[in-house]
């Protein structure tokens, strides 16, 4: 039976790698290892705890304000050791991360071959985003079996000379997760939040009763290229549009990070419709989402998730790697730019046919079988498998 090692260590890999980790541990074809590097602590184990997740090694390498290089040397330092004891026949990651990208420098070291989940995504920036861009592209290059969620990251990966043989269209992983939360609650995943009365339950629930009624902004900020006069202009546009819009609250879940912490609730800490949240597990986030009224983010993941709960996404970047959503028409770029940001927010805000045309656009991110894609493919490379499944490898969505 081979053996499959899955790394990875912050909060948005962690539910990403979720649906992989649950699908490779629910197989009788394959030993499943499960490592974590604690690049996030908390923010990690909540996730972990969310899935029922139990990882064999925890390399808790998390401490407060460690630079890059020391990230990176640490993971890889604290990876080898385990990849030589447990020998896998591959390692799966996940995304742009440090540890992404260590990980997958770990395995090439031990000539182990690397599976890249949600492979493709490029900016075409080097240092935008800083430094998923380059985290994504090196961990790319080092990979055997690359499993792109879109049509887009395919063509990507094409274009930089990889063979198109290794390249698996499987979706995003992020939907399998957030439709596996949003199915403990109902049997009935289409049937979300919409109402006053659903909405004010979400609101008691999160603790939050002063947003009941009100039209909610849901923002989440926290990349580096944020960082200072983006924070600054982000929270003074959150400001101006609850001030603006009477029927209108807002909910901002900051990182904490104290380079954005502390600026967000310098400028919002007064006003009475605005909550400020150092954190929200994810699956209350998920509720969260799809009780709000609108998305302001610069996340990768809420891009993906929010048009599955059919709500309307400022991305506050001036690129993302995820266009899809701009083309399908589910997101808006509008930068970390305070007046762009009340602009667009405002037409959503003011005139319900801006709103609908935005709410009501298709999903390009998957339909919740990633996970079993890759599973699948893995499962035909290895010999476990006599076939693909072709119906499980065609998206006609994308």
């Amino acid at each position: 039976m081979p053996k499959v090692m899955i790394i990875f260590g912050t909060r948005p890999e962690a539910i990403k790698m979720a649906p992989v980790v649950l699908a490779f541990l629910n197989s009788k074809l394959w030993e499943t290892v499960v490592c974590v590097t604690a690049q996030h602590r908390e923010m990690l184990d909540m996730v972990l705890n969310v899935f029922n997740i139990t990882p064999q090694y925890d390399l808790n390498i998390m401490k407060k304000k460690q630079p890059l290089p020391i990230i990176t040397s640490r993971v890889i330092k604290g990876l080898t050791p385990i990849i030589k004891k447990e020998k896998p026949d591959v390692i799966l990651v996940h995304g742009d991360t440090s540890t992404t990208m260590a990980a997958s420098l770990a395995a090439f070291y031990e000539k182990i071959p690397v599976g890249h989940v949600e492979a493709g995504l490029r900016t075409n920036d080097l240092y935008i985003p800083f430094p998923e861009e380059m985290n994504r592209r090196v961990t790319d290059s080092l990979c055997s079996f690359l499993f792109a969620p879109t049509k887009r990251a395919v063509n990507n990966l094409l274009k930089e000379g990889v063979a198109k043989e290794k390249i698996v269209l499987t979706g995003n992983t992020v939907i399998d997760a957030l439709l596996t939360v949003v199915n403990r609650d109902s049997p009935h995943p289409d049937l979300l939040p919409q109402g006053a009365k659903e909405i004010k339950n979400v609101w008691e629930e999160l603790g939050y009763t002063k947003l009941n009624n009100y039209r909610v902004i849901l923002a989440t900020a926290h990349r580096r290229e944020s960082w200072g006069e983006g924070i600054k202009n982000i929270s003074e546009a959150i400001l101006a549009l609850v001030e603006q819009f009477k029927d209108t609250a807002a909910l901002v879940s900051v990182h904490p990070n104290p380079i954005v912490k502390d600026m967000v609730k310098e400028i919002l800490k007064k006003h009475e419709r605005i909550i400020i949240s150092e954190h929200i597990d994810y699956v209350p986030f998920c509720k969260a989402m799809s009780a709000s009224y609108i998305i302001l983010t610069d996340s990768g993941g809420i891009q993906e998730e929010a048009p599955t709960l059919g709500k309307p996404v400022l991305v506050m970047r001036d690129v993302t790697e995820r266009p899809e959503a701009i083309e399908a028409g589910t997101a808006r770029l509008v930068g970390a730019h305070k007046e762009n940001i009340i602009k667009h927010a405002g037409l959503l805000l003011g005139i319900e046919n801006e709103y609908n045309k935005m709410s009501k656009a298709v999903n390009p991110y998957g339909d919740g079988k990633a996970a079993m894609r890759i599973l699948t493919s893995l499962s035909y490379s290895f010999g476990l498998t006599k076939k693909r499944s072709r119906e499980l490898l065609t998206l006609p969505l994308f």
